[in-house]
């Protein structure tokens, strides 16, 4: 029987965590967060949740929110019995400080300012102009960040940090965050082309071909290249906006 639930929405940050649970192959079952009903607001939601935010997971250890600390969580408590397997480095590994500073940028900086691209409403208010103004300016800085991360990708050859042969719990943060650049919001993304950032969309096509993604993709209505040629989710159950 599993010890692990995650609360999940379609093609939300839950996403992120499904492809970290497939990658470590541990048992999990899942509960879905139904955000046509608002469901992330409700009591029994923000008991495990208090930010009303996706995902949630629960552990033997509790609730744990925020993806980076899920993601940073299941990398220690479930280690892999190789460097080479792991999905991070080791809390005495050499490359651990890197992969740190690399995994809280995407968690702190990138991460959020897709928030603002799809929310603008909740920075600038409901004026259509101010957010229009706001969705250009931020559009510029996220592709900064990708350029960023993309540069280092190469000045690190991928040594057990991100964009490697391997995946690590970067590249199963990032792809998904690729995926939403390209779709959302609908009809403002064309500031967005993947193959801007080469060493980003090498990576996003190999995670397509492994079983973690194949399996999320077929769990929440993908499609067969959700990264590198993302489609809008048809999910089988509940809905990704």
């Amino acid at each position: 029987m599993s010890t692990l639930r995650l609360h999940y929405a379609p093609d939300n940050a839950s996403l992120i965590i499904r492809l970290a649970l497939e990658e470590l192959r541990l048992p999990y079952s899942t509960c879905l967060v139904d955000r046509a009903r608002a469901a992330q607001k409700a009591p029994a939601y923000l008991a495990l949740n208090p930010t009303g935010l996706i995902p949630v997971l629960e552990t033997p250890q509790g609730a744990i929110f925020e993806t980076g600390a899920i993601l940073l969580w299941l990398a220690d408590a479930h280690p892999a019995q190789t460097a080479a397997q792991a999905l991070f480095p080791a809390p005495h590994d050499a490359l651990r400080g890197a992969a740190l500073k690399w995994l809280f940028f995407v968690a702190n900086t990138l991460h959020p300012a897709l928030r603002m691209q799809f929310y603008p409403h909740l920075y600038v208010g409901p004026d259509s102009a101010a957010q229009r103004q706001f969705r250009q300016i931020n559009s510029t800085n996220i592709a900064r960040h990708l350029a960023l991360l993309d540069q280092a990708a190469e000045q690190a050859k991928g040594a057990g940090v991100f964009a490697g042969q391997s995946p690590s719990l970067i590249d199963l943060y990032l792809a998904p965050l690729l995926r939403w650049c390209a779709l959302y919001p609908q009809g403002e993304t064309g500031w967005f082309c993947l193959a801007d950032t080469p060493r980003l969309q090498a990576m996003a096509e190999r995670l397509e071909n492994r079983p973690s993604t194949q399996a999320a993709a077929l769990a929440e209505g993908l499609g067969p290249q959700p990264f590198s040629r993302p489609a809008f989710a048809t999910p089988p159950e509940g809905s990704a906006v």
